[in-house]
């Protein structure tokens, strides 16, 4: 992870994208979803806007991840290259706070004859907030929850950074902010342009998936996706949250987030990563 990049390089248009794509999840407009590992799709619906009911389940979505945390949460991220990273964590939407541990794959060298091997290039802990992000060594022989094993990282142990624009750092703005401690207005959310686009059975239970909200300005039926929203969300019959994808400019793979229910046990540290 020490190889991620600053933004300096980094091209004005997918910085405005990206604050764009925060700034609604931030404002409320961006609500939660889902599928998982067995899914099963109705691909003889056709997409079209949300009803009032789906709406409001949507508008719901966000204030029953904030009621239910601290929720466990797997992010997925292709870097590009053939790299990805992992990362299992616990998120905190009453304190904004995330903990958890990464771990980095991709190619790592010569296997002989069939080229190169996919494995792990790095690992370790991860912390994150609002505002930034912290990293540190997991400890050898630990097999604790990750959440434990940050408690015992010294301050200086951690190497905070502010966010990037890569897909993992964009991953950990739209994850954290994710959360609200009131449901979204259902009307704004239809007239936004949530759209409803199929219904998926994943192992067992039945998810609606929708497209989020267009972004501010973006024009109906423009652009390679019809200026539908980079976010997809599948949501149950209660209004509860199973996974978020995000599409980047110039990556065929989304961003994923998985939700797999509340971590009771979980205590997240008090920012170890900030300095003062």
């Amino acid at each position: 992870m020490a190889r991620k990049r600053k933004t300096d390089g980094r091209t004005p248009r997918r910085a405005l994208w990206l604050r764009t794509l925060i700034a609604i999840t931030a404002c409320g407009v961006a609500v939660g979803g889902l599928a998982a590992y067995r899914t099963f799709s109705d691909d003889t619906a056709t997409e079209r806007p949300v009803t009032t009911e789906e709406a409001s389940r949507l508008a719901l979505s966000r204030l029953n991840l904030y009621q239910a945390s601290p929720v466990a949460v797997t992010l997925t991220a292709t870097e590009g290259g053939g790299v990805v990273v992992r990362v299992k964590a616990v998120v905190d939407y009453r304190t904004h706070r995330a903990v958890g541990s990464y771990q980095v794959t991709g190619a790592s060298g010569s296997s002989g004859t069939s080229g190169p091997a996919t494995g792990q290039l790095d690992h370790g802990l991860i912390v994150w907030d609002t505002g930034g992000l912290g990293l540190a060594p997991a400890p050898k022989g630990d097999n604790s929850p990750a959440w434990q094993q940050a408690e015992h990282i010294p301050r200086s142990g951690w190497s905070a950074r502010s966010y990037t624009t890569d897909p993992l750092d964009a991953g950990l703005q739209l994850l954290i902010g994710l959360g609200a401690d009131r449901p979204d207005n259902p009307l704004l959310l239809a007239q936004s342009g949530a759209r409803w686009l199929g219904r998926d059975r994943v192992d067992g239970r039945s998810y609606d998936r929708f497209a989020g909200p267009r972004a501010q300005g973006a024009t109906p039926g423009a652009g390679p996706d019809g200026g539908r929203s980079p976010l997809t969300y599948w949501v149950d019959g209660d209004g509860g949250l199973r996974r978020v994808t995000m599409r980047m400019p110039g990556l065929g793979t989304p961003t994923t987030l998985e939700f797999s229910g509340r971590e009771g046990r979980a205590k997240l540290p008090e920012a170890p990563w900030a300095t003062s």
